[in-house]
This record gives structure tokens, C-alpha cells and sequence, in this order.
């Protein structure tokens, strides 16, 4: 089971560099929603003690992270009718670059951390640094809110994969408001994706600047 867990884990990671390395917002929301899914079945791989439980959770989070959020990212892409992520702060192969440095530093890191015995060893710890990382590159250095909103995303898919290391302590109530919290986010950040593109025409933050008092 831990080889299967750690084959998904390698497929996040490669995920993680194919959404810094493109600018086709579409191919960025289909990735990050196939990182959604693949979280999801992590959950199927982890879940030890398998009951009705864990399958909510597993649905709701395939569900919400897999196909409603992309859904409506999709749908605001449209509305916006942009198609690529043109002149990030940081450019794509750089973004590559830093991904790489982060996820080797990350692989390092996790080695120094005081791991639980059946967490020693596992791609879980490193992968979710390595994610967190990941989100923060988009969220920081993308200009179109959509790309953002998915670095956003990509961020929490991080933080997701490290709760997956307490997955046999969380409580079932604490995943659930978990995935509630990423809900009303990303409904927050489509209310403002549509006010920022009914009042520029473009979903460019950097012209939030212009405005004035």
C-alpha cells in the first residue's frame, strides 16, 4: 500500500511542475483538478479503518476539489475570455527552477524532522513541503487572478496531504470544516474574480493598484 501511496504522491509532484511550467490557464485548472482527485484516492489508500466515514470524506473531497472548483474556474475563464497567463512576475522556466530547489530542499528537510515511525521514509511529509511551495510560487508570481486562485488551491492541496499524516487522529468534523473553509475561499475568490474583470475587463491584478480613493 505504501508503494501505491508513494506512486500517487511522485504523480502530485510531477503536477506540481507542470503547473508552473505552463501558461494555458485550462491545462492549469485541469492539472490542479486532477491533483484534487488524486488526493482524493490518497484518502482511499490511508484510511485504515475504511467506513462510511471515509467515504463521505473521500467524495466530498474528490467532489469539491476535483470537479466543482475547477468547474467554476473554468466558468470564469470563459466569462473573462482569457486563455493564457501572459507576463508573470517570475517567468516559467524560472519557476520551474525555483520548484525543483524547493522540492529537493523539501525532500532534505522532511529527513531532519521528527517523523512518526510509519511516516519515516514516506514521500508524504517532503511532497506536502513541497506543494505548500509550489502554491506560494503561483500564488505570488501570477498575474491573472484565475492563476492565483489556483496557487491558492495548490497551496491548500499541500496542507491537505500533510493532515493525510494525521489522517488516524483528525477527527472526521475537522476534515470536513477543512474542505468547508476551502469552499467559501474559492467562492470568496470567484466574487472577486468577477468584480476585478467587470471593472477592468481583465482579470490582471496589477491594475488593482490604479485604484484611487
Amino acid at each position: 500500500m505504501n508503494s501505491m501511496v508513494d506512486a500517487l504522491i511522485v504523480v502530485v509532484l510531477l503536477l506540481n511542475f507542470f503547473l508552473l511550467g505552463t501558461s494555458r490557464l485550462r491545462a492549469v485548472i485541469n492539472a490542479s483538478a486532477a491533483q484534487g482527485v488524486l488526493l482524493g484516492i490518497l484518502m482511499f489508500f490511508m484510511h485504515v479503518d475504511f467506513g462510511i466515514k471515509a467515504v463521505l470524506i473521500i467524495a466530498a473531497t474528490i467532489i469539491l476539489k476535483g470537479v466543482f472548483i475547477p468547474s467554476m474556474l473554468v466558468r470564469a475563464m470563459r466569462d473573462a475570455a482569457i486563455r493564457r497567463e501572459i507576463e508573470p512576475i517570475i517567468g516559467f522556466l524560472p519557476s520551474l527552477l525555483l520548484g525543483a530547489l524547493g522540492t529537493g530542499a523539501s525532500l532534505l528537510f522532511a529527513k531532519t524532522l521528527p517523523l512518526a515511525p510509519q511516516h519515516e521514509g514516506s514521500l508524504l511529509v517532503p511532497a506536502s513541503l513541497a506543494t505548500v511551495f509550489t502554491g506560494f510560487i503561483i500564488l505570488t508570481t501570477r498575474r491573472k487572478a484565475i492563476s492565483q486562485t489556483v496557487g491558492y488551491l495548490v497551496l491548500e492541496n499541500g496542507i491537505f496531504i500533510m493532515g493525510l499524516t494525521l489522517i488516524l487522529a483528525m477527527p472526521f468534523m475537522i476534515e470536513m470544516g477543512v474542505l468547508l473553509d476551502l469552499f467559501v475561499c474559492i467562492f470568496i475568490m470567484g466574487i472577486i474574480i468577477n468584480h476585478i474583470n467587470r471593472e477592468f475587463s481583465s482579470l490582471d491584478t496589477a491594475r488593482l493598484s490604479t485604484l484611487k480613493e
